[in-house]
């Protein structure tokens, strides 16, 4: 039977729609032929939302083309409405998703509902904002000047070219001025820039700059904070090209916008830009993947550097854009390992004497960071006789202590224990195992009584502080900025971000410390960063010397040595272990494939297999998984599979 025509002489040409549905089950990832009304044909353009029957349900859907006929060899059903006669999937971003699910072994609805904000019908009814395209002409090269090849990129930029570049910027740079400086190159050239950062907290830093550098009305921010009108609002003054400057968080990076220039992905090592939703994707490999596909510029900044960053420069893939040694130490503060000298008698303390001395003297200029990693009062107990870790009587989680003199609370089940009794040696003595930022406060108030103690945290975050005398105890990301910088900063328990048992444990310690070191004066105005460390851990040596690249080679070359991301790709599979068994046995395995496990958790029922290929069978590995996990879903097999595919909290 011959491909169905179109039956009525009015039909509009291409009746046919390919639609793919807002499913997330694999193995309906592939697009469905409607048929198209007469009075449907203005409406239903590619991009445009609908609403189908489908297994007799109402299910939503975008059209991805329309077509002169279909191969289905059935009657079509027709299209039961259009939502919407506005295109919010372009042609680029559909090819991006796909792409993006091919890597993730995904599916396109999963990425869509990532990339396109819920429809706000007053707010898309509103019309089109009038456009504002000022010329913007060869900016000055600004901060740009201290980095070798800036100005270049720059330059290269404004004349239409595609440059792919890493930095790792100076210590109390302004860096929102420099990306900002990096947009307004590409709008000289004529074309539009995405910046993607970590959180909103970043997206006002560099809404300020953007405004300063471009002027008001050409750029826009996206995330998810804002309302649906708003967030909506902005999406289509995108989509239809009213702005060609967006900043925003992870999800921004599937902005849907025209004539894509450059691409800036800033602190690529901080996990607020991997999504925790299927098929979770890392900003940072989609701007690569888009980077690739549109053949636009792409920048990866930060003060430190990760392996991922290490590799493409190592490749050739990308080229560094960096300062000199000389400038570097010219604007770094000056690095010391507290307890380390024989002389200190608090040497082995949480805090040894040349904390003290270190805040003393900074309190004399200005403002001084204690940077702790854990937030409450003592968020760790334990037995003061026997050291075992304290755990609740009723569901064995750990137990903590929120104030001076409150109870144990578990932090599992929230059981408040009255009666706590060690079950080892029977004493009802506790001790913290680990301190917070609220004892941390408390300790420092007493140590330096008449002196401002301020607390910046979860729940509490403070933007910037006054540059007059105070403590500031702040929590990683939390860090509030100084207009003049802090005089001094002080980094405690360093021990726990690095014994972390996770893969990049040390490479996310040192992005978190120079994140802090970095809002400290350059030494030359007396900015010192003392940190409590192991002298002789790498990463506390990276630190002292302000090395982030030196790191992050040597990070690399261990990496591929045990054969993990970057240097390989790795696939981590998680469900009952019946369920992966059958995935696995439905999986056609690259030639060097290696699989470990599976390992069980949560007392067995639940298992995880890795497995890593080399970086030239990574298609064929997601390729392979995302159709098992295809013919799975078409069998209705028990048992779900999550598939995440180079996870950044990998342990």
């Amino acid at each position: 039977m011959p491909p169905s025509e179109p039956d009525q002489p009015d039909r509009a040409t291409n009746p046919v729609a390919r639609v793919l549905l807002d499913v997330g089950l694999p193995h309906l990832d592939r697009p469905f032929d409607y048929r198209v009304r007469a009075e449907q044909a203005e409406r239903a353009v590619p991009g445009a939302r609908v609403r189908v029957r489908f297994a007799g349900r109402l299910t939503s859907g975008y059209i991805l083309e329309r077509v002169p006929a279909s191969e289905h060899r059935g009657e079509l059903s027709e299209l039961e409405r259009v939502v919407s006669p506005e295109p919010v999937l372009t042609g680029e971003v559909a090819d991006l998703a796909g792409r993006v699910a091919e890597h993730y072994a995904g599916t396109r609805a999963d990425v869509l509902r990532l990339a396109i904000p819920p429809r706000h019908a007053r707010t898309e009814q509103a019309g089109a904002r009038a456009r504002d395209r000022r010329e913007h002409r060869a900016p000055n090269p600004g901060g740009w000047r201290r980095y070798r090849g800036g100005p270049g990129m720059l330059e290269a930029l404004r004349h239409g070219a595609n440059p792919r570049a890493v930095t790792s910027v100076l210590p109390s740079e302004d860096w929102p001025a420099l990306l900002a400086h990096a947009a307004r190159a590409g709008l000289a050239g004529g074309r539009a820039s995405l910046i993607i950062v970590p959180d909103t907290s970043d997206v006002a830093r560099v809404d300020t700059a953007l405004s300063a550098a471009l002027g008001p009305g050409q750029h826009v921010t996206l995330h998810a904070e804002q309302g649906p009108s708003a967030r909506y609002r902005r999406f289509l003054a995108v989509l239809r090209g009213d702005v060609r400057v967006v900043v925003g968080t992870r999800s921004a990076v599937f902005a849907p916008v025209s004539a894509l220039g450059l691409l800036v992905v800033w602190d690529d090592g901080d996990d607020l830009l991997a999504e925790p939703r299927a098929p979770y994707p890392h900003a940072r490999d989609v701007a690569l993947i888009r980077a690739h596909q549109q053949g636009c510029g792409l920048l990866i900044a930060g003060y430190a550097r990760t392996a991922e960053a290490a590799r493409l420069v190592r490749t050739g893939w990308a080229q560094e854009v960096m300062p000199d040694r000389a400038t570097v130490r010219a604007n770094a503060p000056r690095v010391m390992v507290a307890g380390t000298h024989a002389e200190s008698a608090t040497r082995n303390a949480r805090m040894p004497d040349e904390v003290f001395r270190t805040i003393r003297r900074g309190l004399e200029h200005g403002p001084v960071l204690v940077h702790v990693p854990r937030r409450g009062y003592r968020p760790a107990l334990s037995c003061q006789a026997c050291r075992t870790p304290a755990r609740c009587p009723r569901c064995g989680g750990p137990l903590a202590q929120r104030q001076a003199r409150g109870n144990p609370v578990c932090q599992w089940c929230q059981h408040v224990d009255t009666r706590w009794r060690c079950l080892e040696c029977g004493s009802d003595r506790l001790r913290a195992g680990v301190v917070g930022d609220q004892r941390t406060a408390e300790e420092l108030g007493r140590a330096f009584p008449g002196v401002t103690v301020r607390q910046s945290g979860l729940g509490h975050v403070l933007d910037d502080v006054a540059d007059s005398p105070a403590l500031v105890v702040a929590t990683p990301g939390a860090e509030p900025r100084a207009p003049a910088g802090y005089a001094a900063a002080v980094l405690l328990d360093t021990h726990l971000a690095l014994s972390r048992p996770d893969l990049r444990a040390t490479e996310e310690a040192l992005r978190r410390w120079m994140a802090a070191a970095a809002l400290v004066r350059p030494a030359s105005d007396g900015g010192t960063v003392q940190v409590v460390a192991d002298p002789a851990h790498r990463a506390v040596q990276a630190l002292v010397r302000w090395d982030p690249v030196g790191f992050a080679e040597r990070e690399l070359d261990e990496r591929e040595a045990v054969h993990l991301p970057p240097a390989w790709r790795l696939a981590e599979l998680t469900g009952p272990a019946p369920a992966v068994e059958e995935l696995l046995g439905l999986c056609d395995l690259p030639t060097h494939a290696d699989v470990l496990g599976p390992v069980g958790l949560d007392e067995g029922e639940v298992v995880r297999t890795l497995v890593r290929v080399p970086l030239h069978e990574s298609v064929a590995l997601t390729t392979a998984l995302g159709r098992a996990a295809g013919v799975r879903s078409a069998r209705r097999s028990p048992g779900s599979v999550r598939i995440r595919v180079d996870p950044v909290d990998l342990g």
